[in-house]
């Protein structure tokens, strides 16, 4: 760090990853700031400046009309007792802190710092450290320029956070034996070659979905959201809700689902709603026709496996999110992005949250190069000749977006040649052109174009168009509509 950084943190002040502290503060005080600061987002702890001179951080370190920094900035008498104290304070947390070694910085003087030439430690503590960690059995955390004792809701959740405990490989409360699907359990134990096992409980409890108690076995998380009769009851919030609107925004007009059950079948359901609702046309590759649904499939299912493999299962009141849009599929994942790993290094990196999840998930085919599902939707939408994938973490979440070709999938002139083979009669081939014109059709506007028609003529043609994957039904009863897929 320099001594223009250090100058920059100085007149920051102390906030939630900055905290100061003067050369005589022991090494217990010490490592109580450390500890709140591996338990948050990691920062950084300025040995030689005086916090009660600084705490507001009102205090500016230049000359002119400003106050002199030797009232906050104190300096160390002794550099290396210093940088000493700071590694016995981080040898005294639980478990010790594997830091980077304490850093001396000589601040020179400079026109900003009069009294110039003054040594600061700086003690860094990187983001993301891999443990939660005590002081003599007190959990703390950093809540803006405070240390504060962890309440126990946070802490339990810390916890699976940073891999202490796994959430997937804990005994799922309140269920039994009784609520595995056991057909389910069979079939996929049958299709693993070399899994030896003397009873299909010890299989699954050697696979990480089942635990043993008083002698019996009872399942995990990850077994009950697997193999689980109705797995919502005992994981909350654990289902996906799949969503087409018909314009580029969130608005009243959608077709909507709630896929519950256990994850593989909300795999497939969520890949059928989604390949359902796609829009199917015609573009033009290297001047020849090409007929193609508007979204690479295995880089929608690639989008659908990772959003259900890695999610946060602790995580309640939220749920796994499928939005289509007209131009886009946004699939959004409670918790945030697990580990060391980030948005910018999410294709190099790999870091599993639900390790149990993902190896019967692979098992059983969905995920074909275990930790590769990033790369490999990279290149299916690029060579789909679509933009790569967008990453996005939120503040409670992470979303991946896939654009589609948007309107320049289907043209007026490619979609009548694609109707030609559907068998459509006369009236239906009126209310298409009429779609092409209007984006929409209602059944009052289908019957004013057939006044000669009965309305149960009109009901019987829409749901064969709906059935032939011409149309799209929005709506219901008198607000119903229907716009092209």
């Amino acid at each position: 760090m320099t001594g223009d950084e250090i100058l920059a943190l100085l007149q920051q002040g102390r906030g939630q990853e900055i905290d100061f502290k003067a050369e005589r503060t022991s090494a217990r005080k010490l490592a109580e700031s450390l500890v709140a600061l591996a338990n948050a987002s990691g920062g950084a702890v300025l040995v030689g400046v005086d916090p009660r001179t600084s705490a507001s951080g009102s205090a500016e370190l230049t000359v002119e009309g400003s106050v002199e920094p030797s009232a906050k900035l104190q300096g160390l008498k002794g550099a290396e007792a210093a940088r000493d104290k700071a590694i016995e304070a981080a040898l005294l947390t639980d478990p010790p802190l594997i830091i980077p070694l304490p850093e001396v910085v000589t601040l020179a003087c400079t026109e900003a710092i009069r009294s110039g030439g003054k040594d600061v430690l700086v003690i860094t503590i990187p983001p993301g450290m891999p443990h939660v960690y005590s002081l003599r059995g007190k959990y703390l955390i950093r809540v803006g320029a405070q240390n504060k004792p962890l309440a126990p809701k946070r802490l339990r959740r810390l916890i699976v956070e940073r891999g202490e405990v796994s959430f997937e490989s804990l005994m799922s409360p309140g269920a039994t034996l009784d609520d595995i699907d056991w057909d389910k359990a069979e079939r996929y134990l049958a299709s693993l070659e070399g899994m030896s096992a003397a009873t299909t409980e010890e299989a699954l409890h050697n696979r990480g979905c089942l635990v043993r108690e008083d002698g019996g076995y009872r399942p995990t998380n990850a077994g009950v959201l697997l193999f689980g009769i109705q797995p919502e009851r005992f994981v909350k919030s654990s289902e996906i809700i799949v969503a087409r609107y018909a314009g580029r925004e969130m608005s009243d007009e959608f077709v909507r689902e709630d896929i519950r059950g256990t994850l593989p079948d909300q795999i497939r359901r969520a890949e059928a709603f989604l390949v359902s609702n796609m829009k199917r046309g015609v573009r033009l590759v290297s001047l020849e026709r090409e007929e193609r649904v508007e979204y690479p499939i295995k880089a929608v299912r690639e989008a659908i496996v990772n959003t259900v493999a890695h999610r946060d299962y602790s995580i309640r009141g939220d749920e796994i999110r499928v939005f289509m849009f007209s131009d886009r599929i946004e699939f959004y994942s409670p918790g945030r992005l697990p580990g060391h790993v980030t948005v910018d290094n999410i294709v190099e990196e790999r870091f599993s949250r639900n390790e149990v999840i993902v190896q019967v998930l692979a098992d059983m085919g969905f995920i074909e190069r275990l930790g590769y599902g990033i790369d490999r939707m990279i290149k299916l939408m690029r060579d789909y000749g679509l933009p790569a994938p967008r990453f996005q973490e939120t503040a409670g979440g992470f979303r991946v977006t896939l654009y589609g070709h948007g309107e320049g999938l289907v043209s007026e002139e490619i979609d009548r040649g694609r109707w030609s083979h559907l068998d459509l009669n006369q009236r239906q081939e009126k209310a298409l052109t009429y779609l092409l014109e209007k984006g929409r059709i209602t059944n009052r506007e289908y019957q004013e174009l057939c006044p000669d028609v009965s309305s149960e003529t009109i009901r019987r043609d829409l749901a064969d168009l709906v059935n032939k994957n011409v149309l799209l039904k929005i709506g219901r009863k008198r607000a119903t509509y229907y716009i092209f897929k």
